[in-house]
C-alpha cells in the first residue's frame, strides 16, 4: 500500500446506495480511483474536510442533451459526474466521439446510436454530420416529413438498421428511439430495431410514440406497445421521461410499468422533477389539428425558449417552425405550483421506486436561437436552456429529501446513481466502476451540504448554478472545489459500449 495518497476526504458521511454503506469515515484516492474507505492514517498531497457533509457517488445522468463545456459546468453544480446523450443519440457515432475528444469535457460523456437520424438519412436524404449538434439535427427535415409520418418499406428498414448497427459497432451505448418524433414508424421496423438491441445486449432509450390522453394512439397505447416489444423481442426498453410523455395518464402508466417489471420484463424508466418539458418547435405533434383536445393543453402553454413567446394557436406555431425549425420550446404541461392534482401526478413519476432521475437537460442557446458552444464562465446572461439543465438532481434532493421528506436520503441517492447505472452497465463496462463508493471504483464523487443544497434556476433565469455542492471530483480531479468551478478542469472520459 502506498505511503501517501493523492487526496483524502476526511470525516464526511459516506453513503453507497448499492451496498447500503452509511458511515462517517474517510476516503483515500489514488490515481483516479478509491484506494481506501474507513479510518485513513496516512498522508495525502491534498485533504478535503467533509465534516457535516454528505459524500456520495457522483450522479449519473443518462438523458442529457447539452453535451458541451457549458452544459458540463452547469451540471457539475448539480452533482453530475457522468452526462450521457441516450434518448436521441448521434450518428455517425465514431465522429461524435472524435469531436468530443477535442473538447475539454469536465464530465464523463457518451452517446447512443440515433435511430431517428438513420431514418432521416434513409427516408429524408439528411447528410449525417458529426459536427452538427444532435439537437439541431432533431430540428432538421421539417420541409419533408416523410421520415416522420411514413412507414419504412423492407429496403428502407434494412438501411436504417444498418446505420444503427454501425453506430453500435462504433461504441454507441444502446439505441436512441425518440419515436414520438417519427410516429409513422411501423411495428415491423421497431421489432427489427429491438432485435438489434437484443443481439448487442444493449438498451433502447425510448420516447413513446404518441402524446395523447385519449384513444386511439394514446400515451397508454404507447406504453403497452413498448412493454409488448420488450416481451416479444427481449430487448431492454428504457422509457424516457415518465412524467412528460404520460401527460395526465401518469397514474395508469405507472401501474403498467410496475406490472411489467413484476413479471420480469426488461422495462425501466426515469423522470425529472418538473411539470414542463422541452423540445424543438418543429416536433410533429404540435401540428396535430386535435393537439389541444388530445393533450389537454392549450397552445399558450408552449413557449419559445430564447424569447419567451407564448403561442396563440396552431398557425402561430406553424409559422415559427417554418421560420426556424431547430428553435427550442418549453411545454408547460403540468401546473404543479397551483394544482394539487398535477403535483400528485408529477410525484408519482418522480418517486416511482424503480425509476431513475434523469434531467433531459437541454443545450444552452444564444439569444438568436443558435446553440452556444463557448467557454465563458460564468455563462453569458443572455443564454437560456431549461431550468432542468441547471438544477434537476439538487431540486429533487431538496424537495423530496429535505423539505417534503417523501423518501430517505439513501433511496433518493440510489435514484441518482446506482439505478441509472444499472440501466447501462450490462453493455458499458466502465459504468461498473462508477455510481459507487467502494474501494477500487473510480473517484467520481460529490460532496454536498444537504442543509443548503438547492437549485436556483427558474424559467426566466435558467443559467443560475445550483448551490450546496462543495466539491465534485471526476476521475479523481476536482471540477468544483470549495463551491467554486475549476475552469481548467477537463477530466471527463468517453463512456462507450464495450466491444467484443
Amino acid at each position: 500500500m502506498a505511503d501517501s495518497y493523492d487526496i483524502i476526504i476526511r470525516g464526511g458521511r459516506v453513503l453507497d446506495p448499492e451496498t447500503g454503506f452509511d458511515k462517517i469515515c474517510d476516503i483515500a484516492l489514488s490515481g483516479g480511483t478509491i484506494a481506501k474507505i474507513g479510518a485513513v492514517t496516512k498522508t495525502a498531497a491534498r485533504e478535503i474536510d467533509a465534516t457535516a457533509m454528505i459524500v456520495a457517488p457522483g450522479f449519473v445522468d443518462i438523458h442529457a442533451h447539452g453535451q458541451s463545456v457549458a452544459a458540463d459546468r452547469m451540471q457539475a453544480f448539480d452533482g453530475v459526474t457522468t452526462s450521457l446523450e441516450l434518448e436521441v443519440g448521434a450518428l455517425p457515432v465514431a465522429g461524435w466521439y472524435a469531436r468530443q475528444a477535442n473538447i475539454p469535457r469536465a464530465l464523463n460523456y457518451g452517446t447512443a446510436a440515433a435511430w431517428i437520424f438513420a431514418r432521416k438519412a434513409v427516408m429524408g436524404g439528411m447528410t449525417l454530420d458529426a459536427d452538427i449538434h444532435p439537437i439541431d439535427q432533431m430540428g432538421s427535415g421539417a420541409d419533408d416529413m416523410r421520415w416522420s409520418v411514413d412507414a419504412a418499406d423492407i429496403s428502407q428498414t434494412r438501411a436504417i438498421v444498418a446505420h444503427v448497427r454501425q453506430g453500435l459497432d462504433e461504441g454507441a451505448i444502446g439505441i436512441g428511439i425518440p419515436n414520438g418524433y417519427a410516429p409513422g414508424a411501423g411495428v415491423k421496423e421497431m421489432t427489427d430495431i429491438c432485435d438489434l438491441a437484443f443481439e448487442y445486449n444493449t438498451p433502447t432509450f425510448t420516447h413513446i410514440a404518441y402524446l395523447s390522453n385519449i384513444d386511439p394512439q394514446s400515451s397508454v397505447d404507447s406504453y403497452v406497445r413498448l412493454i409488448g416489444l420488450a416481451g416479444a423481442t427481449g430487448a431492454h426498453m428504457h422509457i424516457c421521461h415518465l412524467n412528460s410523455t404520460s401527460l395526465m395518464d401518469i397514474e395508469r402508466v405507472v401501474e403498467l410499468v410496475a406490472k411489467a417489471q413484476s413479471q420480469g420484463l426488461p422495462v425501466t424508466t426515469e423522470a425529472y422533477p418538473y411539470g414542463t418539458g422541452a423540445t424543438v418547435v418543429s416536433a410533429g405533434f404540435f401540428m396535430d389539428p386535435d393537439f389541444t383536445k388530445r393533450t389537454g393543453s392549450d397552445y399558450d402553454n408552449v413557449e419559445l425558449i430564447h424569447n419567451h413567446h407564448r403561442f396563440t394557436g396552431r398557425d402561430d406555431i406553424e409559422q415559427a417552425r417554418n421560420a426556424s425549425p431547430t428553435d427550442l420550446v418549453m411545454w408547460h404541461f403540468l401546473d404543479v405550483d397551483v394544482n394539487a392534482e398535477h403535483r400528485r401526478l408529477l410525484d408519482l413519476s418522480v418517486t416511482y421506486p424503480e425509476g431513475a432521475i434523469a434531467s433531459d437537460a437541454m443545450p444552452w442557446i444564444n439569444a438568436d436561437g443558435s446553440i452556444y458552444e463557448g467557454m465563458e464562465w460564468p455563462l453569458p446572461e443572455d443564454l437560456s436552456a431549461h431550468p432542468r439543465s441547471s438544477g434537476t438532481f439538487t431540486r429533487f434532493l431538496r424537495e423530496h429529501v429535505r423539505e417534503r421528506k417523501t423518501m430517505p436520503l439513501m433511496q433518493a441517492l440510489a435514484k441518482c446513481t446506482i439505478l441509472p447505472a444499472r440501466v447501462i452497465e450490462g453493455c458499458a463496462e466502465q459504468i461498473t466502476k462508477k455510481a459507487r463508493l467502494q474501494e477500487g471504483c473510480d473517484a467520481d464523487i460529490v460532496i454536498f451540504d444537504l442543509d443548503t443544497l438547492t437549485d436556483h434556476a427558474d424559467f426566466t433565469q435558467m443559467n443560475r448554478p445550483s448551490e450546496g455542492v462543495r466539491h465534485l471530483l471526476v476521475n479523481g480531479v476536482c471540477v468544483i472545489d470549495a463551491g467554486q468551478l475549476v475552469p481548467a478542469a477537463a477530466p471527463g472520459q468517453a463512456i462507450r459500449r464495450h466491444l467484443t
